[in-house]
């Protein structure tokens, strides 16, 4: 019988030929992911209260990415317990103040194809990137992975967005996102498995699919899937993992989808999302103009190597507004210092830009960066809800890296290809 990509992966993990979206199959985990926030704080206690322990610890990852550094005595305590229970339970991948958990993941070399894979955080779907099935589960979830290895799933179909055309200049994956938001709501994953395919797809690094993949979440989507190719296997190569059999984990041709969402991306223009959704995502004239206090670059998102380098061609030569800050997160200690050997943070710092801590941080609302009441930030976070990033009567928008620079240098929202045109090319 045909298959999608997603039936694919769970039939391995079920032990089945095949299963049929709707059916509740039992699935074994090839790899279950916590950080800080959700992970050892909160299964710790009950795993002591069943008195079991980690089924395989080999097969654990554990990421301090939330409350790091730590700014109070609670995140302190709660990074202090992690550390512990990481000793207590012997888990060999634990990556302590390393990057966000999305990101180090990886980095690391702990994705690849054909992989079922479970996160305690709802962007786990940005692991679909690599040819694998992720998705996030809660605390009690978890606990029942970390005793015996195995979860349950209802399978789901396939939602297929076919992205055609080629991204113009200064339009980025996160522009993509953007619109389908707005295109789809919030809603429009209707929690099925989501995968992304087409030419548009075919020419991006692994990056800016990690983007794509990362917010299939805001569309409601349960994964958000990309069929591994060559540009999969030289990035988990490179990682210092064997990629494995790439052609065994593709789609079959006579699948049956969902639905199939066409999306020329041609024609896109730079996006931004109005507060306090990601799917009130409009064309960057609509808020032209408006002014800002705070600029981010920030999130498993917004602040990969290739995304500070999109903020680098728009700040090159240029410096931040006066009255306004630009804050940058970069996503892991790993993109910190290829960002440093390239140049890029000179550029960035020479803006004037305030490199901060690799983390979440001001994405969740969480140490430095937080928002004062009435203040307005734009971000290339994945999320804008009210009061998530600080004061409730804050206001956030959300654009790529090029719309958050070019926000910074200008002091007000704005259109990043007008600034990447003025460079003549020393800026694109």
């Amino acid at each position: 019988m045909a298959a999608t990509l997603a039936q694919k992966i769970i039939a391995r993990a079920a032990g089945r030929d095949h299963v049929t979206p709707g059916e509740i199959v039992t699935c074994a985990v090839d790899l279950a992911m916590m950080h800080d926030l959700s992970g050892p704080r909160r299964v710790g206690p009950v795993l002591k209260h069943l008195g079991v322990g980690v089924w395989d610890s080999d097969k654990v990852v554990l990421i301090t990415d939330h409350l790091v550094p730590a700014t109070d005595l609670v995140s302190a305590g709660v990074l202090d317990m992690t550390r512990k229970w990481a000793a207590e339970q012997d888990i060999g991948n634990f990556y302590d103040m390393q990057g966000i958990c999305h990101v180090v993941l990886p980095e690391r070399g702990h994705l690849k194809p054909g992989l079922f894979v479970v996160g305690g955080d709802s962007h786990s779907t940005t692991g679909g990137a690599f040819g694998c099935f992720m998705f996030g589960i809660g605390a009690t979830e978890m606990v029942g992975v970390l005793a015996t290895g195995e979860t349950w799933i209802k399978v789901p179909e396939t939602i297929l967005i076919n992205c055609s055309g080629t991204l113009a200049a200064g339009v980025s994956a996160k522009d993509m996102m953007l619109s389908l938001c707005s295109q789809l709501g919030m809603d429009g994953g209707e929690y099925q498995a989501v995968q992304f395919a087409g030419e548009a797809i075919v020419a991006m690094p692994m990056s800016e699919r990690m983007t794509l993949s990362n917010m299939a979440a805001e569309i409601g989507a349960q994964a958000g899937l990309i069929a591994a190719d060559n540009t999969t296997a030289k990035y988990i190569r490179e990682a210092g993992t064997d990629p494995g059999d790439i052609d065994r984990w593709q789609g079959d041709e006579d699948a049956e989808y969902r639905i199939v969402h066409d999306f020329d991306v041609s024609g896109l223009e730079p996006q931004v999302a109005l507060p306090h959704s990601p799917a009130t995502a409009k064309p960057i004239s609509v808020a032209q103009g408006t002014p800002i206090q705070q600029a981010y670059i920030g999130a498993c998102t917004g602040a990969k190597l290739v995304d500070l380098r999109m903020a680098a061609q728009v700040l090159k030569g240029r410096r931040v507004a006066v009255g306004t800050r630009l804050l940058v997160a970069p996503a892991s200690t790993r993109t910190t210092a290829a960002a440093a050997a390239d140049g890029t943070l000179q550029v960035l710092t020479e803006a004037g830009a305030i490199l901060m801590p690799s983390g979440c941080g001001a994405c969740a609302g969480l140490g430095a960066g937080i928002l004062a009441e009435g203040e307005t930030c734009i971000s290339s976070t994945a999320r804008n809800f009210k009061g998530r990033m600080g004061a409730a009567s804050s206001t956030v928008y959300l654009g790529s890296p090029y719309t958050v620079a070019a926000a910074a240098v200008t002091g007000t929202i704005c259109d990043p290809r007008e600034l990447l045109v003025e460079g003549d090319g020393e800026h694109g």
